[in-house]
Parts: C-alpha cells; structure tokens; sequence
C-alpha cells in the first residue's frame, strides 16, 4: 500500500528506522509529489513530470511559513525531537529558497531546541550546484541517495528527469564532508542488485568516500510490481563487500 502524500509543511514526529524520533520538514507543495525522480520503488507513488516541470515557485511554501510552522510545532511538543529533518512530497533542495530555508531552520532550532539535530533525506540530484551544497553543508546530517553504479540502471531504477546525470550526482557526493549514502536494495526483473550493478555502484561509494552507508530494502508498498524485497542476508553480502573497503556501513 502506497503512503499518502504530506498535507502540511510539518509531520510527526516519526519514528525514524535512521534517526529515531524526528519531527519531518515538508518544504514543497502541500499534498503533491514534487521530485526530479520517479522511483520504481517510490512510496508515494509515480511522478507526474510535466506537472514538475511546470510548477510555480509562488506554489511552494514561502521561508517565514515554514519556520512559524516549525516553531509552533516545537512550542506544543512536550521534549523537542531528536532530529529536525527535510523530507517530505519529494526531493527538499527543488525549492528555489533553500539555502535561505536551512538558515532560518537553524536559528529557530538554536533558539528553541538546542539539543535537536538537523537532518536532510535528499535523492542527490541538485549536489552538484554549489549553492546547494553550501546549504547541505550547515546541516548536521547528509543522508543522500545513490542506487545505482552505472547510467543504464540509474535511467531503469531511478528514471531521473532530463539531463540528469549519475556522473554529476557522484562528483558533487564526493565534495560534500560527512555525507552518508542511502541506498535502496532491490531485486526482480528491474532491481538493482546484479553483481555487476553491486559492483558498480561499490566503485562509486569508494570515489565518494562517505563517512556511513545505509543499507535497505522494500519496507512499504510500490508504484512498480517488477521489483521485489531482499533478504537480510542479500544486504549483509553487500555490507560485506563494504567492509572489505573499509567503508562503514549499516543494514535496516
């Protein structure tokens, strides 16, 4: 069963398989899925790209919107979350106010909940611009994805917008500091756990140098029925291999 998409900027808290109690930052369009991915394995269901490509930036959520909405939701928690994190109807780094949203973010948490994280979840594929980066930078966790080693199942697995490229996305993991990989296992006709996808995508995590990887598989419903869920054991030979590069690393 797919998951209902955010109908407000702030949900939760969650708890998080990743970052235990975290209150969730939705800084996109409420109830739409605004991502530069369509996921074979996406929890909320397929991307309707032309309605991407389309959108207008007054659509999006303006910066003193979002920091009343975390404030006000900090104000009626009993114990400040673990973690304050971007998620959401998509990927969090779309909008355009994003540096701007990540200073304002940390301010508010400075002031009212000093001993809370800051945490992105973000599919990677703005990494490569500066600006972003510097945003991504200030925070106190990167958790970016990278499913795939080679373009071919980046376009299958991912089917990224135009002009995406995994190359780009790979160059700018590898000049963020402290950057921890996602990646979603999956096997099935369209799943990315060949040996030689393994093997790709291992060369690139070694380029990358992160300082953890996240190892999953399906946990929720999906858009496509040409993927399927792994065992533990699957993920624990990919975490060997890992291991043998010394590359930290964490099954979920």
């Amino acid at each position: 069963m797919l998951l209902a998409l955010q109908n407000k900027i702030v949900y939760g808290p969650v708890n998080s398989r990743r970052l235990g109690r975290s209150l969730g930052i939705n800084i996109l369009p409420e109830g739409k899925k605004i991502c530069t991915f369509n996921c074979l394995y996406c929890q909320y269901g397929w991307t309707d790209y032309s309605f991407v490509k389309n959108i207008r930036k007054d659509e999006f959520p303006g910066v003193k919107a979002i920091i009343a909405a975390v404030g006000n939701a900090l104000a009626g928690l009993g114990e400040p979350p673990a973690y304050l994190t971007f998620s959401g109807n998509g990927e969090a780094t779309i909008h355009t106010d994003f540096p701007e949203i990540v200073d304002a973010l940390i301010k508010l948490r400075n002031r009212a909940a000093p001993g809370t994280k800051t945490a992105i979840l973000s599919n990677s594929t703005l990494v490569d611009k500066e600006e972003v980066r510097k945003a991504l930078a200030k925070l106190d966790v990167r958790i970016m994805k990278l499913d795939a080693g080679s373009q071919a199942v980046f376009t299958s697995y991912n089917d990224p917008m135009d002009n995406i490229m995994l190359d780009s996305i790979t160059d700018g993991l590898a000049m963020l500091k402290d950057v921890t990989i996602q990646t979603l296992f999956t096997g099935g006709l369209l799943g990315n756990h060949s040996q030689s996808a393994v093997d790709d995508w291992i060369a690139r995590i070694k380029k990358i140098k992160p300082v953890s990887v996240q190892l999953y598989t399906l946990d929720r419903g999906t858009p496509s029925l040409s993927i399927s869920k792994l065992e533990a054991a699957d993920l624990n030979k990919i975490k060997s291999l890992l291991d043998k590069e010394k590359i930290n690393s964490e099954v979920f």
